[in-house]
C-alpha cells in the first residue's frame, strides 16, 4: 500500500557511504529505538549502496550480500530490524551497475524483487546510474514497480532518478510511493538551500500515495561523513540554526524525512529537532496539502521568505525564513495570502513550534525580521478578531 503521509526513516549513505556492515546497522537500530526515533514516528532503517559482492552468483544470478560486511546475510538483518518494531530497507539501481559499480537490477528486476521479498525487505531505494539507454526512465521504473507488486511482499518503492526524464509526469504510473526530483544533497547550507528553492515550481508534484523526495537530511552531520566531503560540501561547518532551517523546510515542503547523520552519536540538540512533535505533525498532516509561497524575498526576490500549508482542522503552518547569505530579511505576510481576508473576521493565534510562545497576528499582516540563515515556524489557529 502506498503511503498516505511522507515516509520517515534513516539511511546509511550520507554519513557512511561504502563503509557499512552488519555491526553498524544493528547498533544503529538499537539507538533508533533507545533515542525515541521509533516512538516519534520514524519507521525505516535503510542500507544504501555497497552492500553486495561485485558480481552476481554465477548459478542463481542473484545479488549476493558481501559476507565480510554481512556475515549472517540480509534476512538476519531484516529479522533484527523487525524485532524492534521497525521496517527494513535496501538499495538497488535501475542500471546495469549501481552508482558505486556493484550489480544493478537492469534485466534482473523480477529476480531481485523476489530475492528482496524473501529476505523481508519493506523498502527499496532504486537509483539511476549506468543506464543502457537514457531518457527511458519511466519504462525501467515501471518494470521494477510491477516486479515488486508480484514479489509477494508489500515493499515501498522509492524511485531515485534525480528528477531526470520529467519524472513528475509519469512516476505515479510506476506505483512508486516516493520519488527524487533533485540531485544529491551535501552537508552545506548552500546545497540544502538550492534543493529547497528548486521545489518552488514543483509544490504541485507531491501528494498522498507518491511524495516528492528532497533527498536525505544532513541535519546533525556537522561535517562528518561521506556527504560532508570538502570536494562536494566545501569547508564551512553548518550551524545548528542552519540545520533547523533544513529540517523545517523538509517538514513544511512535505518531503519524506530520511535522517542521514550517525544516530549513534546524535547530539541532544539534533535529537530534539528531529523529534519535534509540532514539525513532525506538520509533515505528517493527514491532508498532505501542497505548500505555497506566501512571500518572496532575497536580493532579487527569488527566494521564499514565507512558506505556508493549510492543515487538517483549519490550522495553518507558516515558516518565515531568511535563505540569503547577507543581511536581515524584512517583510510581511499578508493574511489574504493565507486565505484569511480582513472581512473574514479572523486573525491568527501563532504558536512558535520551537519555543511554545504564543502571539497574535494583526488583522491584515504578519511583519517579520530575520537574520541570515535562520527561520521561525508557527502553527497558526484562526481565532475571532
Amino acid at each position: 500500500m502506498n503511503p498516505r503521509t511522507p515516509p520517515l526513516g534513516w539511511n546509511t549513505c550520507n554519513t557512511f557511504g561504502k563503509n557499512i556492515d552488519e555491526q553498524l546497522v544493528l547498533q544503529s537500530v538499537d539507538k533508533f529505538v533507545e533515542r525515541g526515533l521509533r516512538d516519534a514516528g520514524y519507521q525505516y532503517v535503510v542500507i544504501d549502496d555497497c552492500w553486495s559482492l561485485r558480481e552476481r552468483d554465477p548459478t542463481t544470478h542473484e545479488i549476493v550480500p558481501d559476507p565480510a560486511k554481512f556475515p549472517r546475510g540480509m534476512k538476519f538483518v531484516a529479522d533484527y530490524v523487525h524485532s524492534k518494531g521497525l521496517k527494513f530497507g535496501m538499495y538497488s539501481c535501475a542500471g546495469a551497475r549501481t552508482c558505486a559499480d556493484y550489480p544493478g537490477s537492469f534485466d534482473h528486476e523480477f529476480l531481485d524483487a523476489r530475492t528482496f521479498a524473501r529476505w523481508g525487505v519493506d523498502f527499496l531505494k532504486y537509483d539511476y546510474c549506468n543506464m543502457p539507454f537514457q531518457g527511458q526512465g519511466e519504462f525501467y521504473y515501471r518494470r521494477m514497480g510491477q516486479a515488486l507488486r508480484l514479489s509477494g511482499r508489500d515493499i515501498l518503492f522509492s524511485a531515485c532518478n534525480w528528477g531526470s526524464d520529467d519524472v513528475w509526469r509519469w512516476i505515479r504510473s510506476t506505483g512508486a510511493g516516493m520519488y527524487r526530483s533533485t540531485g544529491d544533497i551535501f552537508d552545506s547550507f548552500g546545497s540544502m538551500r538550492a534543493i529547497a528553492v528548486s521545489q518552488l515550481p514543483k509544490f504541485d508534484t507531491s501528494a498522498p500515495g507518491c511524495f516528492n523526495d528532497m533527498d536525505m537530511l544532513t541535519v546533525g552531520m556537522f561535517k562528518k561523513g561521506y556527504a560532508a566531503a570538502e570536494q562536494w560540501a566545501g569547508k564551512d561547518i553548518p550551524t545548528a540554526e542552519e540545520y533547523k532551517v533544513q529540517f523545517a523546510a523538509w517538514c513544511l515542503w512535505g518531503s519524506p524525512l530520511m535522517l542521514g547523520c550517525d544516530i549513534r552519536s546524535m547530539d541532544a540538540g539534533t535529537l530534539a529537532l528531529v523529534t519535534n512533535r509540532d514539525l513532525l505533525g506538520i509533515n505528517q498532516d493527514p491532508l498532505a496539502l501542497q505548500p505555497f509561497a506566501a512571500c518572496m524575498g532575497g536580493p532579487d526576490k527569488s527566494l521564499p521568505c514565507a512558506v505556508a500549508r493549510l492543515l487538517d482542522g483549519g490550522d495553518i503552518a507558516l515558516m518565515l525564513v531568511n535563505f540569503a547569505d547577507d543581511g536581515d530579511a524584512c517583510g510581511r505576510v499578508l493574511l489574504e495570502r493565507l486565505g484569511l481576508s480582513y472581512s473574514s473576521g479572523f486573525r491568527l493565534e501563532m504558536r512558535d513550534v520551537f519555543t511554545g510562545e504564543t502571539t497574535l497576528s494583526g488583522r491584515d499582516d504578519i511583519p517579520f525580521t530575520l537574520p541570515r540563515h535562520t527561520c521561525r515556524v508557527f502553527r497558526c489557529t484562526p481565532v475571532p478578531a
